[in-house]
Formats: structure tokens, sequence, C-alpha cells
């Protein structure tokens, strides 16, 4: 069940590349969005399978995340990056309270 989150937020980074693409034609959005994805799927994957450092993964992940996107959407003021840098925060938050739950067995 831990999964989720992390499926979740490759599901919407790799969509927000291709909207970037889509709306754009940025291959940068597109990598980047691919590429998110990809580490967020990565991670899920390790959570599902119990092993180590899925959470710690998916934390990195989500702090890189909003450290690209949350300038860019305070500057741009655009639907997607906004989103994108809020779904980061939250998913850090959750992702960094996992890991420290399963390092410190609270």
């Amino acid at each position: 069940m831990a999964q989720h989150p992390a499926y979740t937020m490759a599901g919407l980074c790799a969509v927000g590349g291709i909207i970037g693409y889509a709306k754009g034609r940025s291959v940068p959005s597109l990598v980047a969005g691919l590429a998110f994805g990809a580490a967020y799927g990565v991670s899920g994957y390790l959570i599902q399978q119990n092993k180590d450092h899925g959470h710690d993964l998916a934390a990195a992940t989500s702090s890189v995340l909003m450290m690209a996107m949350l300038p860019r959407g305070l500057r741009t003021r655009k639907p997607v990056p906004m989103m994108l840098a809020s779904a980061g925060i939250l998913s850090g938050a959750y992702h960094f309270r996992k890991a420290y739950e399963e390092r410190y067995g609270v």
C-alpha cells in the first residue's frame, strides 16, 4: 500500500512531461518528465518488494522535483509546474516520514 504514492507520482510526472512536450514541443520537459517518472517507478517497485532505500529514493526524487518546479511555477504561474511542485512537496513530506519510520522504527 505504501508504494501507491510513488506510482501515482510516476504517472503524474510522465503525464506532465508529455503535456509539456505536446503544448510547447519542449523536449527537455518530455525527458525530465519521463526521467522523474522512471525514478518514482523504481522507488515504488523497491517499496513494493520491501527492498531497502525505496522511500529514500522517492524522497530524493521529490526534493529534486520540488527544487526544479517551484521556481518555474512561481515565475510563470502555469498550472503544470505549480501542480508538479505541490505534488513534489507533499510526496517529499510523505516519503521523508516513511524513510524516517523505517530507519528508526517509530
